[in-house]
């Protein structure tokens, strides 16, 4: 594909950005000094292991800067480090934007960080995706938006996949090329001045590869953008389209400039490059023999020789923290309704969490309602047990059914991290927009499996009995996924969150009191009575049932004909008081409310341990 090469106009009138970094140097602690230590290892200090070593680059405007080298070689680590994403405090040397120190909490503003993963919702097509981040980073309403998202998929040659849905592993959409321009077009819709890219052509076909390349060259020339990206091994046509070239060997730079100079820097050193390799393949394979120090001379060396002026550095880090803290572009009802419309799409696209989960309810409704059809007819312990048995297995099957949403959750928790971590809405936003999308769902839900089970039953023929036993349903459904919701914050992955949950779900309906009674839980374990999420709706359906006015003259145990137990006093028996009935309602909302703070608690550390 042949674009002019051009540079960009002189009339443009956008600020242009010039990145530069000096004498950069990054290092990571060793892993083992604590265990070194307590297994007596004593206090002797340990040369740190550099990522980077004395780096010096740069990256202008309306140039395509590539940083390559060999795996290892610390091209992430330094796109990170330029674009942002690892704190300044945590390095040694200078990172200057047009000359000035970076400020770290508003350089978002004017760039976009791609990863190498795409991560995006699978079951919005590639404009819904492109118009929920505009509207969430412009901030100029939808017009604006949606104009910007076309203007947008023309540049990026997306507008004849615009009503495809992007798709994923498990579902078919897009190609792998139109992804990466999606991901990429999703950091460019607020028109960011420089654009960093890890690795923008990895698992992409040649013609793929070809294509994201010059969409990113042909706005180097007409907008003039600072463009750095990370790369391994470019074919030739894609070596055309690079400005400078940066590579690197085990942290160290050996070339920093056109790609034409270290051509001239090969022959230098007497290598021949051979006609059916490029100059960069070639260079990768033989840049030990470029290298001016090893990297043990060069750790020792460092170490002790700059160490007061990492002191003097990292003091002018310190003096940053007055700097102005990131401005959202929407105020937090905006983006909740915003994140609200966004979650609504996803929610009814996913079959596994909406389909899915309705014919579920209805089934399973079903299913026990003829298993348990009309089971209180008879007054006999039987009847009790099998009434009490269909509550016990109502609960862990309302309880452990909303565990589905694990991995939505987790696949939701990187994007989200994603887009605070550039500022683009805030993570209150975010969980509370959540929390509001799933109450009309789950009380769907509820009323499915309500309506299906109740009456099959035979429980309390009562209107206001049944409309009460649906509450408890919701409440519990309710409670499932603020508790999945919490622990898909904290938990690493699939598998870990599983087990946990899992876990602790036989865990509360061990000690809800259907196996053991409350007085004979030992005293060291009582807390867990309390904590359990099965114990109070297991209360609210045995007060629904045998409770009230009714309660007081209903039979449900007799022998001979002759009634040795009521309603009031079974509840009696079981330590649950008739008051109960609205203060476990309360406990469980309590529960609802806490496990949904305690999310926002997690994921808020989260995405501020990732920005800062």
């Amino acid at each position: 594909m042949d674009l002019p090469m051009k540079r960009p106009i002189s009339g443009d009138r956008r600020t242009h950005y010039r990145i530069e970094a000096r004498n950069l140097c990054y290092k990571i602690s060793e892993s083992f000094d604590g265990l070194n230590w307590f297994c007596g290892g004593g206090s002797s200090k340990r040369v740190p292991k550099f990522i980077l070593k004395n780096v010096n680059c740069e990256a202008r405007a309306g140039e395509i800067t590539a940083i390559a080298g060999p795996s290892g070689a610390g091209k992430t680590t330094l796109l990170e480090i330029l674009g942002g994403n690892i704190p300044l405090r945590k390095i040694s040397g200078q990172v200057l934007v047009n000359d000035q120190h970076m400020i770290e909490k508003t350089f978002p503003r004017i760039s976009g960080y791609v990863t190498q993963d795409d991560a995006l919702f699978p079951f919005l097509t590639v404009e819904e995706t492109l118009m929920y981040s505009a509207l969430l980073r412009l901030g100029g309403g939808r017009k604006e938006a949606e104009s910007r998202v076309r203007k947008l998929m023309k540049d990026l040659g997306l507008e004849h996949v615009a009503a495809s849905r992007v798709g994923d592993g498990s579902n078919r959409g897009i190609s792998g090329g139109e992804m990466r321009r999606v991901s990429i077009g999703v950091e460019l819709v607020h028109d960011p001045a420089v654009i960093f890219i890890d690795e923008p052509t990895s698992g992409l076909d040649s013609v793929s590869a070809v294509h994201v390349m010059s969409v990113l060259r042909r706005m180097v020339i007409s907008q003039g953008k600072t463009v750095l990206i990370t790369i391994h091994q470019p074919g030739f046509r894609i070596m055309e389209l690079f400005d400078r070239l940066i590579l690197l060997s085990s942290g160290v730079v050996m070339h920093n400039g056109p790609l034409g100079h270290l051509e001239e820097k090969l022959k230098l050193a007497t290598h021949q490059i051979p006609h059916h390799v490029n100059v960069l393949e070639f260079a990768i394979d033989v840049v030990d023999s470029l290298a001016m120090h090893t990297s043990e001379t060069f750790n020792k060396l460092h170490y002790q020789q700059n160490k007061v002026e990492n002191q003097t550095i990292r003091a002018q880090h310190i003096d940053t923290k007055n700097e102005e803290s990131i401005s959202y572009q929407n105020s937090r009802s905006t983006e909740v309704i915003i994140l609200g419309q966004r979650f609504f799409r996803n929610t009814f696209r996913t079959k596994q969490l909406f389909a899915t989960r309705v014919i579920q309810a209805l089934v399973a409704g079903l299913v026990l309602g003829t298993i348990f059809f009309k089971t209180g007819n008879n007054n006999d312990k039987t009847t009790l047990q099998t009434r009490l048995g269909f509550f016990a297995f109502s609960l862990t099957f309302l309880l452990s059914s909303t565990t589905e949403g694990l991995p939505i959750f987790l696949r939701e928790r990187m994007i989200l991290m994603r887009e605070t971590s550039r500022g683009a809405y805030r993570v209150s936003s975010y969980v509370l927009a959540n929390t509001l999308i799933f109450l009309p769902f789950l009380l769907m839900v509820s009323l499915l499996f309500a309506a299906s089970v109740y009456w099959l039953v035979g429980l309390k023929n009562d209107i206001f009995g049944f409309f009460y036993f649906s509450l408890i349903v919701w409440m519990v459904v309710l409670m499932s996924n603020s508790f999945v919701a919490c622990f898909s914050a904290l938990v690493p992955n699939f598998i870990t969150g599983n087990s946990v949950i899992a876990g602790l779900m036989g865990c509360f309906f061990l000690f809800s009191g259907y196996f053991i009674s409350k007085k004979n839980i030992p005293n060291y374990w009582i807390f867990m009575h309390y904590l359990s999420l099965f114990k109070y709706p297991f209360e609210c359906f045995l007060i629904n049932e045998y409770g009230g006015d009714p309660g007081k003259g209903r039979c449900i145990e007799s022998k001979q004909g002759v009634c040795t137990t009521y309603g009031e006093v079974f509840l009696r028996q079981q330590d649950i008081k008739e008051s109960h009935k609205w203060s476990n309602l309360a406990v469980m909302l309590g529960f609802i409310v806490g496990y949904r703070i305690l999310s926002f608690v997690i994921l808020w550390y989260r995405c501020n341990r990732t920005r800062s």
